[in-house]
């Protein structure tokens, strides 16, 4: 009786110890996916057109590093995140907040492509609009300006 206790409480044991590595593999996985896809939300500070996921700067290795540390710690993506705005501000975001610190980053390009569209608008009118005609005086100076002048020779 002893025997089959020992035997058993031994499998135990060794099936505990087998099966440790492989939950920590499993949640260093997951915790992979979460670095991931949370870099993926990140700008990085030093490339500025590429997310920290697929940015190869010491800068974004580091705070790759930092967000795994933060959340293998416990933090929530959301603390994450709070605790990189607070220190590099909403540029860090590759889709930060609308507020009004934001709104040119936000807008701006579509008031951009309005302002154009409304220049070509107003130029195409003043384009087409009919020319001013003379008033009486000036075309009476024009007509003297015309008969004052020596005829042009067409030939050269």
């Amino acid at each position: 009786m002893h025997k089959r206790l020992a035997a058993l409480l031994l499998a135990g044991v060794a099936a505990f110890v087998l099966q440790t590595p492989a939950c920590a593999a499993a949640s260093d996985t997951d915790l992979d996916t979460r670095v991931h896809a949370l870099s993926e939300q990140l700008r990085c500070l030093v490339c500025q057109n590429q997310t920290l996921a697929d940015s190869n700067a010491d800068l974004a290795v580091d705070l790759r590093r930092q967000i795994r540390e933060k959340l293998r710690a416990g933090a929530t993506e959301a603390d994450v995140k709070d605790y990189l705005v607070q220190r590099y501000g909403d540029f860090v975001l590759y889709r930060p907040p609308v507020k009004p610190l934001t709104y040119l980053l936000w807008f701006g390009p579509v008031l951009l492509l309005m302002s154009v569209v409304f220049g070509i608008v107003s130029s195409r009118k003043q384009q087409k609009a009919p020319p001013a005609e003379m008033d009486a005086d000036a075309q009476a100076r024009l007509a003297a300006l015309l008969a004052a002048s020596p005829p042009e020779d067409p030939r050269p």
